[in-house]
């Protein structure tokens, strides 16, 4: 029997390592709920910030300094992250990951009150808690690129990526809750201690995750500029932290599965991801400059809703297209691209209506645009003007054809 050739062999091994349909569908369960802890952890500083901001005397650019911070680490460590996913396995950096952050979240209160330099303790831990999560998604991408076949990677990513508006609809309506009822610390108790929980049951499932050695969106704005904007929301601010995420969940699900559908009955690769992202960037544009242009709050909130919806068809455009391309180094380059979009990303500056990937230029230029003009229109045009250069791009360079980039005998 003649021996196969390298590239082949690497291919063969490869669909050998994946996950079977069982196993694919139980980490599809456990990774949805990771992410959704993620961002439980993430918008839990946004929802108390006000609070906690009566509490320590912030003004509004002290509480911006402590929202911005997470990103400032966040941007840090996105390609490390993917590359410890591409080296030691996804699943070992985010369980790893998730166990810091879950204390740190959990350790807040207390952090809040070791001494009275407040705004010191919680924008270092945001920091920290940036640099931490940074590693999440391009880990994740690393994971499911090795692990799950190409005909059902866009349904499990958008799964998966669900959690994220999943744990931001806990966190705001669950956080409001605990909010009322028992404070600001409480918040911070329940999703650090939720997310410590997911990691034990992570490790008692899953035992390997141990041996290292072996071989995968948010910065809200200040609340007060929201109830600038709706005076309404002063008594309806749940809704925004609620509706749009109720739309966003079975709207990535349908997306994956779509995608998925389309692949499957014939169509190019590159055509399906194409059309999620000319729904995720270019409609979902389109509802962000209506809700730039009403004053109507019933308007805002379904205008908030379809646009945050179909944001969530991007998991199946050019978040899964890394994946499409080079499989055996998707954590890295999807850690590039993250970290390029944390630094740049507009849309996320939105605030309340999409808090979950605010970029540190997109909340710096959407910060001085709303001061200069004193209306919030002038941000929703810059997410649009935004967008649609992105997608522009997309449509026009934007490939699927694999490359083979792991490493050859010649090159070690």
């Amino acid at each position: 029997m003649q021996p196969l050739p390298p590239e082949e062999a690497r291919r063969d091994g490869a669909e050998d390592a994946q996950w079977s349909r069982p196993e694919c569908q139980a980490w599809t369960g456990t990774l949805l709920l990771g992410t959704c802890l993620l961002y439980c952890a993430r918008v839990s500083m946004p929802v108390c910030t006000v609070s906690m901001s009566q509490d320590f005397g912030w003004n509004k650019k002290e509480a911006g300094i402590v929202l911005s911070s997470f990103f400032w680490g966040y941007c840090l460590t996105q390609v490390v992250g993917g590359h410890l996913g591409d080296r030691i396995g996804g699943e070992k950096v985010i369980v790893l990951s998730a166990s810091a952050w879950g204390f740190i979240t959990a350790a807040t209160p207390l952090l809040a009150h070791l001494s009275s330099a407040h705004l010191v303790f919680m924008t270092f831990s945001r920091i920290l808690t940036g640099l931490l999560q940074g590693v999440y998604f391009p880990a994740l991408t690393s994971l499911l690129s090795q692990k799950v076949r190409e005909s059902e990677r866009a349904f499990t990513y958008s799964a998966v990526g669900a959690g994220s508006q999943f744990g931001t609809l806990v966190t705001g309506a669950m956080g409001s809750l605990l909010l009322d009822w028992y404070g600001w610390p409480s918040v911070f108790y329940f999703s650090g201690g939720l997310t410590l929980l997911w990691v034990c049951y992570v490790y008692r499932s899953h035992p390997g995750l141990g041996r290292l050695g072996a071989r995968p969106a948010g910065v809200q704005a200040h609340q007060s500029s929201l109830e600038t904007a709706f005076p309404k929301a002063l008594r309806l601010g749940w809704v925004f932290n609620v509706v749009p995420w109720l739309v966003a969940i079975p709207a990535s699900l349908f997306s994956g599965f779509l995608s998925d559908h389309l692949i499957n009955q014939g169509y190019r690769t590159i055509a399906v991801r194409k059309f999620m992202q000319v729904m995720g960037l270019g409609l979902s544009s389109v509802f962000a400059l209506c809700l730039g242009h009403t004053s109507s709050f019933c308007k805002s909130v379904v205008f908030a809703s379809a646009s945050i919806g179909l944001q969530t068809f991007n998991h199946s455009g050019i978040s899964v297209n890394i994946q499409d391309l080079a499989p055996s180094c998707a954590g890295f380059l999807f850690g590039v691209a993250n970290t390029a979009g944390a630094l740049a990303d507009c849309p996320g500056a939105l605030g309340p209506p999409a808090p979950s990937a605010a970029g540190v230029v997109g909340v710096c230029l959407g910060g001085y645009l709303i001061e200069t003009t004193g209306s919030w229109t002038s941000m929703f045009n810059l997410v649009a003007a935004v967008s649609s250069l992105g997608l522009c791009t997309f449509l026009l360079f934007g490939e699927a054809q694999r490359v083979d980039l792991s490493p050859t005998h010649e090159d070690l």
